[in-house]
């Protein structure tokens, strides 16, 4: 099934779905997993701003105890779940008098997407871990809106036999794959030449080689456009974060690595862009505002109302591209490599990746060894060429183990 065939059912099952109903008619009940990151909290503004169109079932978060029980006091949700088991009783206890269940650990967050109360399931979790979860709402038959791009950057090939078998939809809440996404509305049976992913460029856009090596946590945690939490802003300041991208976009529409092509734009105001066969381009565009994708991948295939800052032409006289610099910003070449490898190739690299991010973000390596460490743990992790779970677990696995060795 080709991008335009199964975008294209996608699009007739929503709608015929919403044909009989408004939106504020039957509320949505959204699952949030991470909903303590910068993703997370980003969603809860939308649906406070949005409580006739959205309640809120389920909330997760890794470790912030304290930010999950401010949450569900506010929220009043069906469950709320806290993966570090030790914050169970801490959060059991400061809402013991409300109706919400509570649960601790992995296992209940992978669980938890099961609950036929959710209609659609927004996995922000970062890394890794947002996968197992995932592939559990999918297999639950619960539609993904899909903030943790690294589920397809590890396992693309599986999750989309997947959404296929279970016929669920992923809506993209990324703001470039939520670009592409809005621009081929409309278009899904029109063949794509090829898609453009727009790039700030980061904080060092304009750094030498020599300075990079200088680079410090602090100077790399300050994104000149966007906010994000802190593994997301160092992937952008290394511009790993347009190589995650460019992969999920290969299994989110169906391209060939030869059909997207990263193009930097400083201002971020068009968020990507379609170039169909015919030569024609379309384009989303707007202020950098996560909110926007977010709330749109929530009302798909309506949109609501909201009161975000509108943009003025006026105010960005010039809106200008550059290509990137692969030597300096290793990483996209890297990401290119990998996906046009296939396998299991993307799972090690990510892996590495978030080893490296970890270890910079305690000042154990340099922000130039980030890419060096990932080029060596790809070439000593067994390559699979037909991975099954187990094989992307266990590559996981291996990567961080070799990775965190070649750090010490």
């Amino acid at each position: 099934m080709t991008y335009s065939d199964y975008f294209g059912e996608l699009s007739l099952k929503v709608i015929q779905q919403y044909n009989n109903t408004t939106m504020n008619e039957n509320k949505k009940k959204i699952a949030i997993l991470g909903s303590t990151g910068s993703i997370g909290t980003q969603t809860l503004e939308v649906i406070r701003e949005n409580t006739d169109y959205f309640e809120v079932d389920v909330l997760t978060a890794g470790n912030n105890a304290d930010l999950l029980i401010r949450q569900a006091i506010e929220f009043n949700p069906n469950s709320v779940v806290i993966a570090n088991e030790k914050e169970y009783k801490k959060i059991s206890n400061a809402l013991s008098h409300l109706p919400i269940k509570v649960y601790a650990g992995n296992n209940s967050i992978e669980q938890i997407t099961e609950s036929d109360n959710i209609d659609i399931v927004l996995t922000a979790m970062v890394g890794f871990s947002g996968l197992l979860p995932t592939i559990n709402a999918i297999k639950s038959k619960k539609n993904i809106a899909l903030a943790n791009k690294e589920t397809l950057v590890i396992a693309g090939d599986l999750i989309s036999k997947l959404v296929k078998e279970h016929n669920v939809n992923i809506f993209p809440v990324d703001s470039e794959h939520s670009a592409i996404f809005q621009s081929l509305a409309g278009e899904f049976h029109n063949e794509i030449e090829k898609i453009y992913l727009t790039a700030s460029g980061g904080p060092f856009r304009t750094k030498t080689i020599n300075e990079l090596k200088e680079v410090t946590k602090d100077q790399a945690l300050k994104h000149p456009n966007w906010d994000m939490g802190a593994k997301v802003t160092i992937d952008s300041a290394t511009m790993m974060n347009k190589g995650l991208e460019a992969i999920e976009a290969k299994w989110l529409f169906d391209l060939k690595p030869e059909q997207i092509e990263i193009i930097v734009h400083p201002q971020s105001i068009i968020h990507s862009i379609v170039q169909f066969i015919d030569g024609s381009m379309k384009a989303q565009m707007g202020l950098p505002d996560m909110k926007l994708p977010i709330q749109y991948a929530l009302t798909y295939p309506d949109r609501i109302k909201s009161n975000f800052e509108r943009f003025n032409f006026l105010n960005y006289p010039k809106l200008t591209f550059e290509k990137p610099d692969t030597l300096k910003f290793r990483n996209i070449q890297i990401a290119y490599d990998v996906m046009q490898k296939g396998g299991n190739a993307a799972c090690i690299m990510n892996a590495v990746n978030e080893i490296a991010v970890e270890n910079f973000l305690k000042d154990q390596i340099k922000f130039t060894e980030i890419p060096e460490i990932i080029e060596k743990t790809i070439n000593k992790v067994n390559f699979v060429d037909q991975p099954t779970l187990d094989d992307y677990i266990e590559s996981d696995k291996k990567a961080r183990i070799i990775a965190q060795e070649l750090i010490k």
